[in-house]
């Protein structure tokens, strides 16, 4: 019996995937636990569907990164921080702080997590960070850190 599968079902399959299963499997597991529902031509349609969607969402997603990379390559963003007046910071300055002054400089909202810092910044000076964008897609953003 074929059957598409509703949720990831160890040994058989991932989500959205059409498989073959014996029809006890089908009838006695799958279907009343609703893992699965039976192939039909109309479900067939549907879930062919939802992939194409899944697709084109993924392609408007990958654009956008690419456009938010080539935009940080040009950027510089100012971080303000105080410091002890010898170039070196109280604290340091984290991805939170940059991620928010990048948002209010220009607009470009990323999440801090994807902002990827190889150690801290605790000096004043210019910095190059790397930025995960997803879709394996990363830009690199200029943090200029001034004292206040």
């Amino acid at each position: 019996m074929k059957v598409i599968l509703l949720q990831d079902v160890r040994g058989q399959g991932k989500h959205g995937q059409l498989i073959e299963v014996s029809d006890g499997y089908a009838r006695n597991f799958l279907l009343p636990r609703g893992l699965a529902q039976t192939a039909t031509a109309d479900s067939i349609n549907t879930m062919k569907m939802n992939d194409k969607a899944k697709a084109e969402q993924i392609a408007r997603e990958k654009a956008r990164a690419m456009e938010i990379a080539e935009q940080l390559k040009t950027l510089t963003v100012i971080v303000k921080a105080k410091g002890g007046g010898t170039g070196r910071l109280f604290g340091s300055v984290t991805s939170d702080e940059i991620a928010r002054a990048l948002k209010a400089q220009t607009g470009i909202d990323i999440d801090r997590r994807k902002i990827v810092q190889d150690e801290p910044i605790k000096n004043v000076g210019t910095y190059h960070l790397k930025c995960k964008l997803g879709h394996e897609i990363s830009g690199t953003m200029t943090v200029q850190v001034e004292e206040l």
